[in-house]
Parts: C-alpha cells; structure tokens; sequence
C-alpha cells in the first residue's frame, strides 16, 4: 500500500521542482490523502463503498423480481445460511448467463442466474456460503483496499488539472465494482472460506454435500467463460477437502 502512495507524493514533488504551469498541488495532496485514506480504510468506509459500489452494480444489471422462480429459489437457500456473522444481508439474482456469485461488506449479496441454472439449491448454498466466509474474514474489505487504492492511484494523475473529487463518479464506482467481483483472493483464503461455509452450514443442519459438487462443476467449466471460476482454483482439490471433512464429521 505504500508504493502508491510515494509514487503520488514523488509526482507532486517533482511537479513543483518543475514549476509546471497548470500544476493543480491541492489536487496532487489530496489524490495523496485518497491514496493514504486506502491503506487504512474503516470498517464503516468500507461498507459506505460497497453500498455505492453494490448500487451502481444493480442499475447496470438486470435483477430478478420478487415474485420470479430465482427469487423465491434464493429465499430458501439463504434461509439455510442464517447467523453467518455478516449484518443486514440483501440477496438478489442478476438475470444473466454469466456463471458468479460474490458478497460485499455490507452484505450485499448477488448470484447470477447462469449459476443457478447450472446448480440445486444445496449447491448454490454452499457457494454462497463461501462468497459470505470471505467477508465474514475480512478478506473483502483487503479486497476493496486494493481496488480503492488503484482507483486513487488514477486520480492522482487526472487531478493535475481537474483538482480532486470527494466522491466517487459513477464509472468510478462500476469500476471498483468491478474490482470487488473479479477479486483474485489467495489459496489460503480461498481454502478458509472453503471451511467457513462448510461450519456455516453444519450450523444450519443444511446439507454439505453440495459444497462438494458445486466445486466439481465449476471445476468442469472454461475458465474462460467463468470469471468464478478463474478467481477460484483448485476447485477438484476442494472438493476434496470438503469431502474429507464430511468423512469426519466436522
């Protein structure tokens, strides 16, 4: 996290050595403190991001009604994954083909329609109980750092002549939006979120077993084709993993 900013505060620096003309320094110190502000991001900023990352996200994608098959199908998997630890959680399905489904900090919720063609509900659930270990760790709000970090980074540049913006734009928002959804979380995250949704879902008295065979699908899948399944290696070795901790019971 502190490259960036060096590299913003070095820019400034070597703008007012240069005595470029047009040089905006009020917005080079505050695309600065975005990029400081990034590397220690609150909880509550956090979840002020996601809400308008989540938002954004929802005026660009169309979204099941409350009366449709997905909608009602997403209720009763959703109902089998309650006191997962994560507040105020507002699931919808995105009407799309695309196979994904990801959580936000602020308990935001979204799984896409492809998904839930392709797998039961016990599948879906144990997906989603995945999406939600990863916030219920902390490795969202890590997530949205970087993403933050990178969208502050940009701004450094563009404030040389516009000053800085306070809020977000809306391509701003899509963007880091975009970030949250595509991001690449490490093994040993992934494999925790793994266990997370499998306690998740032993709290419920669910069935785990379609844990193990969402893996297997997703495993099956063109990582071209799905961005799940690119941010989620490994899915065979998972599985595997699961079905051991099925074996033992715990």
């Amino acid at each position: 996290m502190k490259a960036p900013l060096f590299l913003a505060l070095a820019a400034a620096t070597a703008a007012t050595l240069a005595g470029c003309a047009g040089t905006n320094l009020d917005g080079m110190m505050a695309a600065g403190t975005s990029l400081t502000k990034a590397a220690t991001l609150s909880d509550a900023d956090v979840r002020s991001l996601s809400d308008q990352a989540c938002a954004e996200s929802d005026k660009t994608n169309k979204i099941a009604t409350a009366n449709s098959t997905y909608a009602k199908r997403l209720a009763r998997v959703m109902a089998g994954l309650k006191n997962s630890d994560v507040p105020n959680i507002n699931a919808k399905v995105y009407m799309t083909k695309d196979v994904n489904a990801w959580a936000m900090a602020n308990g935001c919720v979204r799984v896409y329609s492809g998904l839930m063609d392709m797998m039961n509900d016990d599948e879906v659930r144990g997906v989603l109980g995945h999406e939600l270990g990863h916030v219920a760790l902390g490795h969202t709000k890590k997530a949205m750092q970087v993403a933050y970090t990178a969208t502050a980074a940009r701004g450094a540049a563009a404030s040389a002549g516009n000053g800085a913006v306070a809020a977000l734009s809306s391509s701003q928002l899509g963007e880091l939006g975009e970030k949250l959804v595509n991001a690449q979380f490490s093994q040993s995250q992934e494999s925790a979120a793994d266990d997370y949704s499998f306690d998740l879902l032993m709290k419920n008295k669910a069935r785990t077993g379609g844990l193990v065979t969402a893996f297997q699908k997703l495993a099956k899948l063109d990582g071209g084709k799905s961005s799940m399944f690119s941010s989620h290696p490994g899915s065979d070795d998972r599985a595997r993993h699961i079905e051991e901790r099925i074996r033992k019971g715990a």
